[in-house]
């Protein structure tokens, strides 16, 4: 399809259809239907900022004072969602309806024709038309689905390229030519536009960006599935699926609005640097409610000082410790050896042990949680007492039971038998009492296992004990026992393939009564509890009925790198399909054996930062002080992920252990072998590597003086 570009006067350079990496001159055109959509560019920001000043000049007056605080929340969120970046796309399509032959200069008939530019938020003049449809409306969708085969009523679609804010570029597809010409029919790719095209592969500086111009037909059925429906996306690198949690997240922000920001959106990351690359999201799409957190944040209520070794990590995240934690919990709910006796005046009134028995019976069968049922307990004893002063000729009411319940005498007794139980120390104690554990484990955890659970010098309490992360989702486990975690209205969960069974149980108390986006990868599975199989794994979120959706397609990473990583998956997921790239670009890919590594990855790096775009050195963990001595005596400026909070260096040095989820347009890979090694077994530093390999959008270059891991040696 034709792109229109800005012509330019001689001797001046012409902007690309995609926007470009650096500052391009921007020259007025003389196509009459570029400058109408400059101006339409123009109104629209007026708009936006008019619909801004309107909602900061409005004052708050609620009918009291939490009212009135709430409405200045509100106006204040309504605002700073009105925000405009000018060097971001105010839209970056239009559809056309009923258009017919009409040069594409000219304004749609009243009445006879519709005409709707798609953007990140909506934007009205002050008649209240919309000047800018947000993308996450209906009438947005045939955008994203349209093709000649299926026009869904469109005429014309229309893409835009921008530089910095400006509009430099349009390209149109008429969806009513025939269906055979059309490249990009029914393919989702990015094949039939040169826009959409340049836009993925655009060079990216700095935090994640949205995708709302790019999403792909198989993308947008994830983003806009139903609230009420937990989906899986198991995505291959390239795909998109940290993007699609994202923008989902978004969209049913928009379309359940009140609903969600009373119950809350939460997005679960795999760590702090993770959060800090996908933190701009949401608020470029407008969305300043859902909240970010890892998994180390959500289970905080312990403070995570400590690390575990692999098998014990595993064994501590492993299902069965949730019923070794049921049994403790509630084991010190007591049979009683006597009665209640409660004196009222100078009567005495008795509850015999075995009603007693039939109370605590009755409470527990209700499946109430430990703590309800110590709330419950005072009640219906206090009820019993009361049934005794009605054979006695009395007539107590509501008053006198709850006098009864808050009673000396019941309130001892109540706890007698129904103790308070600390989290952490009940924790403590199975982890350090060896008959504590044997009690509550038989059954569940062999001899051996309980041995390798204990720890062999116990703290000398809770309050000194070096908590894992492990040990920290125990403890939210058990306090999930004694107080229900409230739920959320939907998590996104990202990296899920990382979690263990009690990890993932963490999560979906989360959104026990809401839904959940789960996004991964098997074939990314880097932990040893890793999960290998989805249905597994949302079985113990609580989410078994979820759909699951596989993303193949690759817009990202290039195809010579993708291929040169799907060596390994016959090793790392045999059943997972090959994911293959939709980019006619195929990358750079370089493999180069050196003697001497540290002076070959320099001239990499060098390579690398004479080029548009981020520039990723992913480097063996234990490797990082040399490279960082090499950097600094070379020279070379960076920032070491991890260390700093710095997203817009040119140069980041990534530890291998954090690089998921991450990417670069440029990546440069240090020994891989070392990388493999430093896994606790074989398969699981082969997904390492993997993960490694496919973090490149542009360029791959890897340096290894050891002999490369045999199944990427063909």
């Amino acid at each position: 399809m034709p792109t229109h570009e800005a012509t330019q006067p001689p001797d001046t350079t012409v902007a690309p259809a995609g926007p470009p990496s650096d500052p391009t001159p921007i020259h007025e055109s003389a196509d009459p239907a570029l400058a109408a959509e400059r101006r339409h560019l123009a109104e629209s920001r007026s708009a936006l900022r008019q619909m801004r000043e309107r909602t900061e000049s409005l004052e708050a007056q609620g009918g009291n004072a939490v009212s009135t605080e709430y409405l200045k929340a509100t106006l204040y969120h309504r605002a700073k969602a009105l925000a405009d970046d000018p060097n971001t796309p105010l839209f970056f399509g239009r559809l056309d309806y009923g258009v017919d032959a009409r040069p594409v200069d000219e304004e749609p008939t009243a009445g006879r024709a519709e005409r709707f530019y798609i953007g990140r938020r909506h934007v009205s003049d002050e008649d209240g038309d919309p000047m800018v449809v947000d993308w996450r409306a209906s009438v947005s969708r045939p955008f994203y689905r349209a093709t000649r085969r299926d026009p869904l009523g469109v005429e014309l679609r229309r893409r835009f390229g921008f530089a910095h804010g400006s509009l430099t570029a349009y390209e149109d597809e008429h969806l009513t030519d025939p269906p055979a010409t059309d490249v990009a029919d029914g393919a989702g790719t990015a094949l039939g536009s040169r826009i959409l095209e340049a836009e993925i592969e655009r060079p990216r500086v700095g935090p994640m960006r949205d995708i709302v111009a790019t999403i792909q037909p198989e993308q947008d059925d994830i983003v806009r599935a139903d609230l009420s429906g937990t989906v899986c996306v198991q995505g291959a690198p390239g795909t998109g699926k940290t993007a699609v949690g994202l923008h989902r997240a978004a969209f049913l922000l928009y379309a359940h609005r009140d609903q969600l920001r009373r119950q809350g959106v939460l997005v679960v990351g795999p760590n702090d640097s993770f959060l800090r690359y996908i933190g701009d999201v949401l608020p470029a799409l407008g969305e300043i409610d859902a909240r970010q957190s890892t998994l180390a944040e959500l289970v905080g209520r312990t403070k995570i000082r400590g690390t575990d070794p692999p098998d014990i990590a595993t064994l501590k995240g492993d299902a069965r410790m949730a019923e070794v934690l049921r049994r403790a919990v509630w084991s010190h709910v007591k049979e009683p050896s006597e009665g209640l006796v409660v004196p009222r005046g100078a009567r005495r009134f008795r509850v015999p042990a075995y009603e007693v028995s039939e109370i605590l019976a009755g409470i527990r069968a209700r499946g109430v949680r430990y703590g309800a049922g110590r709330a419950i307990l005072p009640q219906r004893l206090a009820h019993a007492i009361l049934l005794r002063m009605e054979a006695d000729g009395d007539s107590p009411d509501d008053r006198v039971q709850a006098s009864v319940a808050r009673s000396r005498p019941v309130k001892a007794y109540a706890d007698e038998l129904w103790p308070a139980v600390d989290p952490a120390k009940l924790v403590f104690r199975l982890l350090a009492e060896p008959d504590f554990l044997a009690e509550h484990a038989d059954g569940q955890l062999d001899v051996a296992e309980q041995v390798l659970l204990r720890w062999p010098a116990p703290p000398r309490s809770a309050g000194s004990a070096r908590w894992s992360l492990a040990d920290a989702v125990l403890v939210d486990e058990t306090t999930d026992l004694i107080e229900r975690t409230p739920s959320l209205g939907h998590v996104v969960l990202d990296e899920a393939q990382d979690l263990s069974p009690m990890q993932l149980r963490a999560v979906g108390r989360r959104c026990s009564t809401g839904s959940a986006t789960v996004l991964g990868d098997l074939a990314q599975a880097t932990t040893p509890w890793a999960t290998r199989d989805w249905t597994d794994a949302l079985t113990h979120l609580g989410k078994s009925g979820a759909h699951v959706e596989e993303l193949t397609k690759g817009f990202r990473v290039p195809a010579s790198v993708i291929e040169f990583a799907a060596r390994l998956l016959p090793h790392i997921a045999p059943t997972l399909a090959p994911p293959s790239s939709v980019r006619r670009t195929r990358g750079d890919l370089v493999i180069n054996q050196a003697a001497n590594v540290l002076p070959a990855a320099l001239d990499g790096v060098r390579t690398a930062l004479d080029r548009p775009g981020s520039v990723g050195l992913v480097v063996p963990d234990a490797r990082i002080p040399a490279v960082r001595s090499a950097l600094d005596a070379a020279g070379i400026s960076y920032a070491v992920l991890g260390d700093t909070d710095d997203v817009d260096a040119h140069l980041d040095v990534v530890p291998a252990s954090l690089v998921k989820g991450l990417e670069f347009d440029h990546v440069v890979v240090l020994e891989p072998a070392a990388i493999v090694a430093a896994e606790h077994d074989e398969v699981t530093g082969l997904r390492r590597l993997y993960v490694c390999l496919t973090r490149a959008v542009t360029s791959l270059q890897i340096v290894h003086a050891e002999p490369l891991p045999a199944p990427l040696s063909g």
